[in-house]
């Protein structure tokens, strides 16, 4: 593992050496165990410590498949479906490892006892399997999270919704949060030449899924002019959905949680903010019970806000907690998308407040892999930024994880894997120097 860090450090090592280094039996990765998936029972969501169930293992290499690339990985992030592996919520990973293990010899390999998580990296190919012709060894890469076989003729309109679609590192094994990766090569993107491994690990997952979840058409295909209502708008996801919003002629109105946050969004270039525990917003009068009236308090605050205007879109994923609000304040004919449900899966919300204003609600899944190339290619353009606050050291994944669960972070947690220090693999520095300032927004906040 050393002589392949110093190949990478060493910044110009052509590909034919990166193809003679030997790939290591071993690894280290963080992992959940399969013997362990009852350790939370009976607890709160809130009492499962992610650094109970959370390890660091030296594990096997696996084998490279077709279609495969091995990636040395210098850094990864968290996700909250890392949280939700952590905790087993809903259910255990390890049933989605069981299911892939069945569709192939191949698949095989990720029925374990043991899973390797993680569904971000930044890193260098080591090596590619068969039918690989676009990457090799040595390639600067980010690998987004989507997997899919493309057998069946679902996926070929759009690969998410091919009946193989799983997300790596989450409904399958060898993950980011480790020193070596495995991936599908139809995964991988060039790494962006201006930021360092950790900045380039972190926007993978929850940019592509801004993109598609606000961009695209797959989504709510906003347009210029759009009020968009974005919840958590300082936090990992809803912090690239208010640069898309701000990028796309939208007029993002920002929900946060304190005013360190909402100074974040103003950082951002955001004007109309929400600081929900300010003003007080209950949308449950008890656990079963909402309270319309804040409702309609939110929504009158909203257009406060804008002059009248309610949202043509709200871009949802806390879930339970606020979906009956964002259904009521989305204007007639509207769009509600979601994704994630942070604060619960089971909604609740007033069906009239739908049907009879003609709203639409979208669910909105991670991205394919054309709208992950355009939202990475934002990135690399300097036009999307990352949204780091904090790097952790490999040894320190499971506090990392904790944090994200507790809500203790601003914006995406990075974690350091092969990496010996931050600020390495830079590449374009005069690009840097341009955005250096949005690139450091949110750190150590």
């Amino acid at each position: 593992m050393k002589q392949i860090l110093d190949a990478i450090l060493a910044g110009d090592t052509p590909a034919e050496e990166f193809a003679r280094l030997e790939v290591p039996k071993h690894y280290r990765g963080i992992t959940v165990h399969a013997d362990e998936t009852g350790m939370f029972e009976g607890l709160p969501t809130q009492e499962k410590d992610p650094r109970k169930s959370l390890h660091l293992d030296d594990v096997p290499t696996p084998e490279l498949g077709p279609g495969e690339a091995l990636v040395a990985v210098m850094a990864s992030a968290i996700n909250y479906n890392t949280v939700w592996t952590s905790i087993f919520e809903p259910v255990s990973t390890f049933s989605f490892l069981k299911r892939y293990g069945k569709l192939s010899p191949l698949t095989a390999r990720h029925d374990l006892p043991y899973h390797v998580v993680g569904s971000d990296l930044a890193g260098v190919v080591l090596r590619t399997g068969p039918g690989v012709n676009a990457w090799k060894p040595g390639d600067e890469v980010v690998a987004h999270c989507l997997s899919v076989e493309l057998e069946s003729p679902d996926g070929h309109n759009d690969t998410m919704l091919d009946s193989e679609q799983r997300i790596w590192g989450f409904e399958t094994n060898f993950g980011g949060l480790a020193e070596l990766a495995l991936v599908k090569s139809n995964q991988l993107m060039p790494k962006p030449e201006h930021l360092t491994w950790e900045e380039a690990a972190s926007p993978g997952l929850v940019n592509s899924t801004a993109y598609r979840q606000l961009v695209s058409a797959n989504g709510a295909d906003m347009k210029q002019g759009d009020v968009v209502l974005i919840w958590g708008a300082s936090g990992g996801l809803g912090s690239y959905a208010t640069q898309f919003a701000l990028n796309g002629g939208a007029i993002p109105v920002c929900v946060v949680s304190s005013p360190e946050k909402a100074e974040i969004c103003r950082a951002m270039g955001a004007e109309l903010i929400v600081d929900r525990s300010a003003e007080g917003y209950k949308f449950w009068a008890d656990e079963h019970t909402q309270d319309q009236k804040e409702w309609k308090r939110f929504g009158a605050r909203i257009r406060e806000l804008t002059g009248g205007d309610d949202p043509d879109i709200v871009f949802e994923h806390p879930g339970r907690e606020t979906f009956g609000a964002s259904v009521y304040v989305a204007r007639r004919g509207g769009t509600i998308v979601t994704c994630a449900s942070t604060s619960g899966f089971m909604h609740e919300y007033d069906n009239r407040y739908l049907w009879m204003n003609l709203k639409r609600i979208i669910g909105s899944h991670f991205a394919n892999y054309r709208e992950a190339w355009e939202a990475n290619r934002l990135i690399a353009k300097g036009m999307v930024h990352p949204t780091l606050s904090r790097a952790y050291p490999l040894e320190e994944t499971a506090q990392a994880a904790y944090d994200v669960h507790r809500n203790l972070h601003q914006g995406k947690v990075g974690v350091l894997t092969l990496a010996p220090t931050e600020g390495l693999g830079v590449r374009n520095t005069d690009l840097r120097e341009q955005h250096l300032a949005e690139i450091n927004r949110f750190r150590d906040r």
